[in-house]
C-alpha cells in the first residue's frame, strides 16, 4: 500500500517536532516536509507532492488561511486539514469554505489526528454537522442575510435529487446512509455528488454542508 505523504505547516518547532514523534511511526503514513510558514508552503507542495497538509490556522508571515487559500485554488491541490487551538473560530469557517477538508485541535489525542489525516486522503471530511453547527452560530452576524442569498441561489442551479443528496450530506450521512435513506445505489449517490460539486464550483463534502447550512435547507428539515 502507497502511504500517505503528509507536510506538517506550523509556526512553533516544538509542536512540529510533536507532530512528526507521534506519526512517523505509522506504517501508512510518510511526512514528506516541514515549513514554518505559510509562505513556504506551495514551493514545498511542488517539491514533495503531499496528499494531506496538517495547517496551522496562525503563522506570523502568511497564515492558515491565505495558505489554504492559495493551496485550494491550485488544480490537483492536497487535502488540507486546519491546526487549532479553538472550536469555533472565525478563521476556521474561512478555512473550510476555502476549500479545508476539516480542522482538528492541537490538543487532540495522536490517535485522532491520525485518524483524521487518514480520513481525509480516503475523501471523508473531518467534520461533524453539529461542529459545523456551532461554528457556523458562532460566525453569525452581518453578513448571514447575505450569505443566504447567494447560497440560495446558487442551490438553485441544482435539481430536485441532486438538493436531496447535498441536503443529506450537510446532515453528515455517509453514501451508504444517503443511498439506503433515498432509494440509490452507492455509486448513484457519488455521481450525484461529483455533480454537486462541479455545478456549485466546490471542493469537498464540508463546502457542501456549509452551503446547504448558509441557505437554510437543514432549518427545512428540521436539523
Amino acid at each position: 500500500m502507497t502511504p500517505i505523504r503528509l507536510l506538517l505547516v506550523d509556526d512553533d518547532p516544538l509542536v512540529r517536532a510533536g507532530l512528526s514523534f507521534m506519526m512517523g511511526g505509522a506504517d501508512d503514513l510518510e511526512i514528506v516536509g516541514e515549513a514554518a510558514d505559510g509562505s513556504e508552503v506551495e514551493a514545498l507542495v511542488d517539491r514533495t507532492r503531499p496528499d494531506v497538509v496538517l495547517m496551522d490556522i496562525r503563522m506570523p508571515t502568511v497564515d492558515g488561511l491565505a495558505a489554504t487559500e492559495r493551496l485550494r485554488g491550485r488544480k490537483d491541490a492536497p487535502q488540507v486539514i486546519v491546526l487549532t487551538t479553538f472550536h469555533a473560530d472565525e478563521q476556521v469557517l474561512r478555512a473550510l469554505r476555502a476549500g479545508a477538508a476539516g480542522f482538528v485541535l492541537k490538543d487532540t489525542p495522536p490517535a485522532e489526528i491520525l485518524d483524521a489525516v487518514r480520513r481525509v486522503a480516503a475523501g471523508d471530511p473531518v467534520l461533524s454537522p453539529t461542529v459545523t453547527r456551532q461554528l457556523m452560530a458562532h460566525a453569525a452576524g452581518t453578513s448571514a442575510d447575505t450569505r443566504r442569498t447567494s447560497a440560495r441561489t446558487r442551490v438553485a442551479t441544482l435539481n430536485e435529487r441532486e438538493r436531496e443528496v447535498a441536503v443529506a450530506v450537510g446532515q453528515g450521512r455517509s453514501n451508504a446512509e444517503i443511498a439506503a435513506e433515498l432509494f440509490m445505489s452507492i455509486a448513484t449517490v457519488k455521481t450525484h455528488v461529483s455533480r454537486i460539486l462541479a455545478k456549485l464550483d466546490l471542493n469537498n463534502r464540508v463546502q457542501i454542508a456549509l452551503l446547504t447550512y448558509d441557505a437554510g435547507l437543514l432549518e427545512e428539515d428540521g436539523h
